[in-house]
């Protein structure tokens, strides 16, 4: 965690990439070659919390490329082909008895986009509550603001790492670096992400009302006020809730957040990606194009579609010449498909979206035996895919299949990894298919190896 505070401060002004401001009008710092924690949690003026902030957007996202690879690879949403290095197939696919070790392929000593990354924007938002309590430049309501933005992407990055590890459980105390707490288990680091979620909802509600009150990226476009990131608040918290199976907790929190059974499913807020000099989207792929590295739709989605389902046609592109990767333990990985969901590589890539939100509605309803609600939510996301309403069984057992399904469609490969947390979550890991891969599910992965050496660094 010491090596996660350094990498902090020299990058809290990186954010400057992505405002949109001047990079040469910078206010005065310790060190311009490593800008100082101090330098921005001391009084700090608006431009600077606006730096920090903007920053935070940036940590945010930085898990996108790693779980959106490697997470879908595990639930088989996908194959991330690559000729380059055969260990994105053997590593990652868990062939010939390969299990995650703790500096696993992809993933490094430091768990990376998995794990490193999320506890780099969980420190920028500490850094970000600092600047904004230690400073009278900005309102009593500003810093509310503030506060609660910074809380809500924390309590959504913790979820990630917890995911990652599962019942091995993270660190959730890590207000001091040099000296972080232990590991708690699964289920309360996920009460540690509701917390802060919370107090997320009450720090917006006491910031008032109209916009927010600092400049966001282009990725809240339409969620840029003090009630439109209540609602994105609230849609994380039922997402959370699901994991914690607080079924009327989710309900509540829906009821408080963006989800709109008549509204656009793909509405929601996303990680802005717009190029030099910032970043281009890591998940588009020109269609069509002669390379050997790329996503593609694994071969038991397609095998598994409904007939006539429009998701397949919008999400799946499928290619005049399949990508062929060779594995000695599975022969040929043929890729005929490939994803369509970007149209430049420019496109945002949302992180929670109104299709989602009422698929979690129909999930708590069907746990609370509340069937016909959930066949009412089912049907809003079946009808949308163009294969007309749910007619089977309204036992919980078989909505939750239903909704399971739809889920792996309506989701398919957002950077989350929902199948391989479904499957987990309701026991059916063993449901994953590996017979086109001869490959292994992993169930979770050990501490990176950085976690248990700082613990005998800081022992010695």
């Amino acid at each position: 965690m010491k090596r996660v505070i350094t990498y902090l401060s020299s990058l809290v002004l990186g954010g400057l990439l992505l405002s949109g401001c001047n990079p040469l009008q910078l206010d005065p710092i310790d060190d311009p070659n490593n800008p100082s924690v101090n330098s921005v949690t001391n009084n700090a003026t608006r431009s600077q919390i606006q730096s920090v902030l903007t920053g935070l957007e940036a940590r945010h996202r930085g898990y996108v490329t790693n779980v959106s690879q490697a997470w879908n690879t595990f639930g088989r949403e996908i194959w991330y082909l690559n000729a380059s290095d055969p260990r994105f197939q053997t590593d990652w696919l868990g062939q010939a008895g390969r299990v995650p070790d703790r500096s696993y392929f992809g993933f490094g000593n430091t768990g990376g986009g998995s794990f490193f990354s999320p506890y780099q924007a969980i420190l920028q938002g500490r850094v970000l509550i600092e600047s904004a309590s230690n400073t009278n430049l900005i309102s009593t309501q500003e810093r509310e603001a503030v506060i609660g933005f910074a809380k809500m992407i924390q309590g959504y990055q913790f979820m990630i790492p917890a995911n990652f590890v599962y019942d091995n459980g993270i660190r959730i105390d890590v207000a001091d670096e040099l000296n972080p707490g232990g590991f708690v288990p699964y289920a309360e680091a996920l009460d540690h992400a509701r917390s802060l979620l919370l107090e997320a909802d009450q720090s917006f509600q006491a910031a008032g009302t109209g916009n927010f009150p600092l400049m966001l990226t282009p990725g809240f476009a339409g969620f840029n006020t003090l009630a439109a990131l209540r609602q994105v608040n609230n849609a994380i918290l039922a997402r959370l809730n699901i994991y914690r199976k607080d079924w009327q907790g989710v309900l509540t929190a829906l009821d408080a957040s963006f989800m709109d059974l008549n509204g656009n499913l793909q509405r929601g807020p996303a990680h802005p990606y717009t190029g030099p000099p910032d970043v281009f989207n890591p998940l588009f792929y020109v269609r069509n194009a002669a390379v050997n590295t790329m996503i593609v739709v694994h071969p038991s989605v397609l095998a598994d579609t409904t007939a006539g389902d429009l998701r397949v046609r919008r999400k799946f592109f499928e290619r005049t010449t399949p990508i062929t990767i060779t594995t000695d333990a599975a022969g040929a990985l043929i890729g005929t498909h490939q994803d369509n969901r970007w149209e430049t590589n420019t496109a945002p890539v949302p992180f929670i979206r109104n299709e989602e939100l009422i698929l979690l509605k129909a999930e708590a309803h069907a746990q609370l035996g509340q069937s016909d609600d959930a066949v009412e939510a089912i049907n809003v996301i079946r009808n949308a895919a163009g294969i007309g309403d749910y007619a089977g069984a309204t036992s919980t057992e078989a909505l939750i299949d239903e909704i399971l399904y739809q889920r792996r469609y309506s989701l398919w490969a957002e950077p989350w990894g929902h199948r391989w947390i479904d499957a987990r979550r309701y026991d059916k890991l063993n449901e994953i298919p590996t017979q086109y891969d001869n490959g292994t599910i992993f169930r979770q992965f050990p501490h990176p190896q950085a976690e248990v050496s700082w613990d005998s660094y800081v022992g010695d």
